[in-house]
């Protein structure tokens, strides 16, 4: 199970990821849309995590989403978020290739077992 994490720069990208490789997944880590861009162009990912939270200066997270749903149409999103913007559910209408949005509260084993289910 291939999985690209999109976090700004810091611990938690790489704790997700520690948490994700654990469960046997190969897990590519980029802090920038660009770099998230680029991998995409390169190889399939069976899952995306992306932090809805990006800072300004590491892209859009939602232009990441939409970039994967015409590249990669087969790989899933699921969003991880500090704010309650679309706790309405919403942006499962906007995000055809998204299959979870998380707080960015979860705890990483939680979040790898949500990952580990929807690269199944």
């Amino acid at each position: 199970m291939e999985v690209l994490i999109v976090e700004n720069g810091g611990g938690l990208g790489q704790l997700w990821a520690d948490h994700v490789g654990r469960l046997g997944c190969q897990v590519q880590l980029v802090h920038t849309q660009t770099d998230a861009e680029a991998l995409l162009r390169e190889q399939s990912f069976d899952v995306l995590v992306i932090n809805l939270n990006l800072r300004p200066h590491a892209g859009d997270a939602s232009a990441i989403a939409d970039y994967a749903s015409f590249r990669r149409p087969e790989a899933k999103v699921v969003f991880v978020t500090s704010s309650s913007f679309f706790s309405d559910g919403s942006i499962f209408r906007y995000m055809p290739n998204a299959c979870a949005m998380v707080p960015s509260s979860t705890l990483p084993a939680d979040l790898a077992a949500v990952v580990e289910y929807h690269a199944r």
